[in-house]
């Protein structure tokens, strides 16, 4: 009787924070369902980068991209690290995420707006954006004052209710203030330096076992892990796109079939070279690490989504007419590959605390990409510089599957062990 009421009953408990080494801890099918709408975001966000390089706008389609992921990635951010530490999967929880559910919806249909703003050299046009954040940030807000009656966490919480309402106005004057461009940019950027201060100034609240809240380490690296294969569903997709228009214009042909293979496997290669990043055995035992690590994600996100949408002007290389150049395409694929290269080098070795020696590969797994590049304006056919490209991040599961794994594990091992004996190390 005792199972069935806590299976199937979702009354409303007081919000508290939940235990950091809570065992068992995974995520839950709410949050699941809750990252569907990021993956419905990075798709718009992926065409439209996608159709501003075809369009000849690919400097302003760029900057919209990176304005548009951010926004994306942040809204997922917000939810996720409270999630992590208060949940409570009542009726309420569920509802308000609901809410910030919509507003995510919202937002993700701002973006060819505010796309179209800056390709035409208009006034910066975010307003669906930012009424898609004050539908999110309702939901939002109302957890942080639900968690604010914790004793334990109420200074965490208000501290946090304070920066994102003052952010959030700021982002109404932004969006809705007659600025010019360069204003609004200005504007806009002291919005983010409010944004991404609210969590360092709160995670410093408390003493001793009550400092920052009380988010599990490895339930938020699955969370992150989660988002990184969401964000990996755009390369699926751009794939999909590309292929279609290949077999559309040449038939079944080998390209088709080099385009599809070259997805698949770009995917993989991605995804594998990601879960080689320790994170939740580091997290566990220098929770310092996290603010680096959390916010280092935004260019793994971000390359992921548009390697996505650099696969999907493959197609365009491929019109009758006004083809897109094979050069275009390959560095829409090879230069966020080699973003996502870095950033996972760098936030690997900053977990360990140690310049991993097996960087060497890493540099290879760039060189590779770049050689891509060059191929690509030397004139070669496209895909023999796709191969090239993809060749980087398969060299790095290769070359760690064939023994690198140890180094990896010996450096994993070491930074644990300094952990465990109290070592000191230099500070995050």
């Amino acid at each position: 009787m005792t199972n069935a009421v806590e299976r199937y009953r979702h009354g409303l408990s007081p919000m508290r924070g939940r235990a950091q080494h809570e065992k068992h801890r995974a995520a839950t099918p709410l949050e699941a369902l809750y990252d569907l709408v990021f993956a419905a975001a990075f798709g718009v966000a992926g065409v439209e980068l996608a159709k501003g390089v075809d369009a000849g706008h690919g400097g302003a389609a760029i900057g919209a991209f990176a304005f548009a992921v951010a926004a994306i990635i942040w809204a997922w951010i917000n939810f996720s690290w409270f999630a992590s530490a208060f949940d409570t999967d009542d009726w309420l929880f569920r509802v308000f995420t609901m809410v910030q559910m919509a507003g995510v919806i919202v937002l993700a249909i701002g973006l060819p707006t505010m796309f179209a703003s800056l390709e035409g050299h208009g006034a910066f046009d975010n307003r669906v954006m930012v009424s898609g954040y004050i539908v999110m940030r309702v939901g939002l807000l109302a957890q942080w004052l639900r968690a604010s009656r914790d004793p334990a966490y109420r200074r965490h919480a208000l501290t946090y209710v304070l920066f994102v309402a003052v952010a959030q106005i700021g982002w109404i004057v932004v969006a809705w203030a007659p600025l010019p461009l360069g204003a609004a940019f200005a504007a806009a950027a002291v919005c983010w330096l409010i944004e991404l201060g609210g969590p360092i100034v709160a995670e410093r609240k408390g003493e001793g076992g009550q400092r920052g809240t009380p988010w599990h380490p490895h339930h938020i690296a699955e969370r992150y892990s989660l988002l990184t294969i969401i964000a990996l569903g755009e390369t699926v997709i751009g794939t999909l796109a590309a292929a279609q228009e290949v077999s559309h214009e040449k038939g079944w042909s080998g390209d088709a079939v080099v385009v599809i293979g070259a997805g698949v496997a770009m995917t993989f290669a991605l995804w594998w070279s990601y879960t080689m990043m320790p994170s939740g055995p580091i997290l566990a035992v220098h929770r310092n690490r996290s603010f680096v690590w959390g916010y280092g994600h935004a260019f793994i996100f971000a390359s992921v989504a548009a390697v996505g949408a650099g696969l999907h002007t493959i197609g365009y290389a491929y019109r009758h007419e006004n083809p897109l150049a094979t050069p275009v395409v390959i560095l829409m694929i090879a230069v966020p590959v080699i973003v996502f290269m870095v950033s996972i080098s760098l936030l690997h070795s900053y977990l360990v605390h140690s310049l991993m020696k097996g960087l060497p590969l890493h540099a290879i797994a760039m060189v590779l990409p770049l050689l891509g590049i060059l191929l690509a304006f030397a004139g070669l056919p496209l895909w023999t510089c796709l191969l090239v490209v993809l060749a980087g991040p398969v060299f790095v599961v290769v070359a760690y599957e064939a023994g690198g794994w140890r180094l990896a594990q010996r450096h994993l091992d070491e930074a644990l062990g300094r952990a465990v004996d109290g070592t000191p190390e230099r500070a995050a």
